[in-house]
């Protein structure tokens, strides 16, 4: 570090991980770094002006319903309806966050349920401190939100997509989440959809110990403001820097801490071993998901098929509805999007009305990832993927196979 400085170069060291990011680093820079006996190993982090090509389909915007009790389609076919009115389950005293392209947290379906909102009730003015971070430093590009951004935006649409699956409810006839009575918190981790290694990690850093705007985060961080689920809808590629292994440590880390890490499985399908990007590549530290068409509760063409190309693992390792999924964007609008991306925060949803139901498991990773495989309606596949027979379940297009909220929320209650 005192190499770095002496010369001047912007550093920013983390704990999650054992890194320092060097920005605008030269030529010279690197080669004196690869020949130090202190410095194992010297990966990129580049940032593109192009944004990679998005396989997400996106509608033309809907207006909201205008029918009573609007229920998703897609949360009716995983009986999501049923854990609301007959298990009395809305997701209450659960966190759910999501780090993605930020988030419209004044939009109708996710500002009640966000943690830093307004409570005119109690004169509680809305407090952004440790329920947001935004890890995009400077903007190569133009967009709507600029950079270091002190409370919660989105220039892109997809993240507050994701978090109205998750918990999206406008109290009206827009009900589009899961777990509408969770909270969630959010960390914006890429530039129109464009991220590193570090703005990842800089937010799996956040994520484990949030800290307020302006404050030390090697040493002012607050693990008791940290969420219970984290939800992923995207990928590092080779092209932003990821070589396969970068994130490993950080999951781990968050594995220890009892975060749950939901990931989408990637949108490179239909051929085997195409999950290559992290996070979804470390099978052993995330939860997968794959997406299907739950009009027919077929695998969608698009879906990734495991197994993961890093590590060999079972991947994905459920599959959720993921196929013209309605669900909320900036500006108060509705929007419907096909993607492993849609898929991921069903699960991430899902995770929340389990804790909720029964607060033993929360931080119980593995049990509750048991227990959402258990639940699941096994689907066979005529795809045979490395040692994962198509024929078999678990296999490697379905996973356990398409999740049930109903089922899962079942077990939940009954675990002891």
């Amino acid at each position: 570090m005192s190499l770095l400085q002496s010369q001047g170069f912007r550093t920013r060291p983390y704990f999650i991980v054992n890194w320092i990011a060097v920005y605008d680093a030269n030529t010279a820079l690197v080669r004196e770094l690869v020949k130090r006996a202190d410095v194992e190993r010297v990966i990129g982090n580049p940032t593109s002006l192009l944004r990679r090509p998005d396989p997400i389909q996106l509608s033309s915007h809907q207006p909201a319903q205008v029918t009573p009790e609007a229920i998703g389609r897609n949360l009716a076919a995983i009986g999501v309806p049923r854990v609301w009115n007959e298990l009395g389950v809305r997701g209450a005293g659960i966190v759910l966050a999501g780090q993605d392209t930020g988030y419209d947290w004044q939009h109708p379906a996710i500002k009640a349920q966000y943690r830093g909102r307004e409570i005119p009730s109690l004169n509680k003015i809305a407090d952004h401190n440790m329920n947001w971070h935004d890890a995009i430093h400077d903007a190569p590009k133009s967009n709507d939100c600029g950079f270091n951004s002190v409370e919660p935006c989105d220039d892109d649409e997809h993240g507050t997509h994701t978090m109205g699956t998750m918990l999206g409810d406008d109290g009206a006839s827009n009900k589009i989440g899961l777990a509408p009575g969770s909270q969630w918190i959010g960390c914006r981790n890429m530039e129109q959809g464009q991220g590193s290694p570090a703005s990842y990690t800089e937010c799996f850093e956040w994520f484990i110990a949030p800290w307020a705007f302006g404050a030390n985060h090697m040493t002012e961080g607050n693990p008791d403001m940290a969420p219970h689920i984290i939800n992923n809808s995207w990928g590092c590629p080779y092209e932003e820097g990821c070589e396969g292994t970068e994130m490993r440590i950080a999951l781990e880390a968050l594995d220890a801490a009892g975060i749950m890490v939901v990931v989408s499985a990637g949108n490179e399908g239909s051929s085997c071993k195409t999950i290559n990007d992290q996070p979804a590549s470390h099978s052993d530290l995330v939860l997968s998901v794959g997406a299907y068409d739950d009009k027919t509760g077929n695998i969608a063409s698009f879906s990734s098929r495991g197994p993961s190309g890093i590590d060999g693992g079972l991947n994905p390792q459920v599959a959720a509805p993921g196929v013209s999924i309605r669900s909320s964007v900036p500006g108060g609008n509705y929007s419907s999007m096909s993607g492993t991306s849609m898929a991921g925060p069903h699960v991430a949803g899902l995770v929340a009305l389990i804790w909720s139901a029964q607060p033993k498991l929360i931080g119980q990773i593995q049990e509750t990832k048991d227990l959402i495989y258990a639940s699941a309606l096994g689907k066979t596949s005529n795809q045979n993927c490395g040692l994962f027979p198509g024929s078999t379940i678990p296999n490697a297009v379905y996973g356990h196979g398409n999740i049930d909220a109903f089922a899962a929320v079942q077990r939940a209650l009954a675990y002891k």
